[in-house]
């Protein structure tokens, strides 16, 4: 689901610097919130199931795969 991912403007912004995650946090869930029809149906399937969540950055804390577990499942 590519449609969902972060721009890349915002990717180049952000650039994996965690003194940016919550300024990145902020503007990425602002990006979803134009993406409700592609959300809906990501929560559809983490209902059904597993969804995995893939990422490329190294940081583990600091990556829009965090991002969309926390909106897909906020009690998680």
């Amino acid at each position: 689901m590519k449609e969902i991912a972060p721009s890349d403007e915002l990717r180049k912004w952000f650039n994996h610097d965690p003194a940016r995650w919550d300024e990145f946090r902020s503007r990425y869930l602002h990006e979803l919130e134009s993406h409700s029809e592609q959300l809906t149906h990501l929560r559809q399937l983490a209902k059904a199931g597993r969804v995995t969540l893939i990422y490329g950055a190294k940081d583990q804390e600091h990556n829009e795969a965090v991002v969309l577990r926390d909106v897909l499942c906020p009690s998680c």
